[in-house]
């Protein structure tokens, strides 16, 4: 599908605008939908390492800090913690997650012991035995695992207009199992449009896609200056009658003019000197390479606001300028980090924590909430001005209940 832009704007005398011959004009938008490409994922995931930044690195912050439970005494955060720790659930999820952001989806099949042979129905949490949790099982979207047609239509369900099940099958296309979608938690990438949705299978779309041609521009304006060292001094001698040595000489005798420049080429690069034929003269230029900085921090640029990450962050490069030193672009970073912690994250451990406790302490604790840590560390001068004000604060809260005192 092509899709020609059209300004409304127009002036056709000074070719700006629609009707115009303006290069703008000739703009044209494919539709690709690279996410369905699975060998180009996996060739940019394994070659690339800015491909490799962008889908994983954000996923080592959300988990950084983990998460905390609510209402919960200190002796059950530490079965908590063990059972978590057993079940390698963090891992898990970070595979999920990654795998998610490459291929636009991925999915955890709960595993239960004891209910191997009922996962073509709900998960009841009043049929979960104690120590029953053993995992998550990640499946990516292409490694067998296939949504049906049917959706779910309670609307009460967070899975809402998502598939009802979901189909497990081997390489060679035999079932293993109908899983029923309450035991399945889901891993998207971009949140795409719901036609476009549809088209995806009801998964999202790769991370990668959105940033692929800016990936492009960059390994190619880094491997276009790579090759231009080579090129940082060249020499070039010049040869009487070089024209008619190429198309009258013989065979033999161009044959002795390149082993001449065989040895010069030795001669220059071991001891520094040039031998030439007396008549003969060598130039030697110097390339320049004034901007090119500029190019290649400009693409560096365009990647970072594709992938949402700052330049300290996806390139591990300082930021440059006076006084800069990227704590707005980290704490912006960390905002955005924030949001897919409630909007990727959340969704699974609250699908997942009450099947854990049931496991664990076989019942559900009343008021029980996930609360993510703040991914921002306050330096040490940050935290004392924070112990500073919050002493004032007491003191003057003192002060004011003395007063009050004082005037009974």
């Amino acid at each position: 599908m092509e899709l020609q832009t059209k300004d409304a704007f127009s002036n056709p005398i000074y070719h700006l605008g629609a009707g115009s011959q303006s290069p703008l004009e000739g703009t044209q938008y494919h539709m690709t939908r690279m996410t369905a490409n699975y060998a180009l994922l996996n060739t940019l995931y394994r070659e690339n390492w800015v491909v490799q930044n962008v889908v994983g690195l954000v996923v080592d912050d959300m988990l950084r800090q983990w998460f905390t439970l609510t209402n919960l005494s200190q002796k059950q955060q530490q079965l908590l913690r063990s059972v978590t720790r057993v079940t390698h659930l963090r891992t898990r999820l970070a595979d999920g997650l990654r795998w998610g952001r490459l291929y636009g989806g991925a999915a955890g099949l709960i595993l239960l012991r004891g209910q191997e042979h009922m996962l073509d129905k709900p998960l009841e949490l009043k049929q979960i035995f104690p120590d029953s949790f053993a995992g998550l099982y990640i499946l990516d979207r292409w490694s067998g695992i296939f949504p049906s047609g049917e959706l779910v239509s309670d609307m009460s369900d967070p899975d809402f207009n998502l598939p009802e099940f979901y189909t497990i099958q081997q390489p060679n296309g035999e079932m293993v199992a109908k899983v029923h979608h309450s035991r399945i938690v889901r891993f998207t990438g971009r949140e795409l449009p719901l036609w476009e949705q549809m088209n995806e299978q009801y998964w999202g779309e790769s991370e990668v896609e959105a940033i692929y041609q800016d990936v492009v521009a960059h390994d190619n304006v880094s491997a276009n200056m790579a090759a231009l060292t080579f090129q940082a001094n060249l020499s070039t001698m010049e040869v009487q009658n070089l024209e008619q040595l190429f198309s009258l000489g013989s065979g033999e005798q161009q044959r002795r003019f390149w082993n001449v420049l065989q040895a010069q080429s030795v001669m220059r690069s071991n001891y520094g000197v040039q031998l030439v034929n007396k008549g003969d003269s060598i130039t030697t230029s110097s390339y320049s390479f004034a901007g090119l900085k500029e190019v290649y921090e400009a693409m560096c640029l365009n990647l970072c606001g594709a992938s949402h990450y700052p330049m300290t962050k996806l390139f591990g490069r300082s930021p440059d300028g006076m006084n800069a030193t990227g704590e707005s672009d980290l704490r912006n970073y960390y905002d955005y980090v924030d949001t897919l912690r409630e909007s990727k994250l959340r969704p699974v451990l609250e699908k997942l924590l009450p099947i854990v406790c049931m496991s664990t302490f076989g019942v559900v604790p009343d008021g029980v909430e996930v609360e993510f840590p703040s991914l921002w560390t306050p330096t040490a001068k940050e935290q004392a001005e924070i112990e500073k004000l919050q002493a004032e604060t007491l003191l003057f809260l003192e002060r004011k209940s003395k007063q009050k005192e004082l005037q009974v």
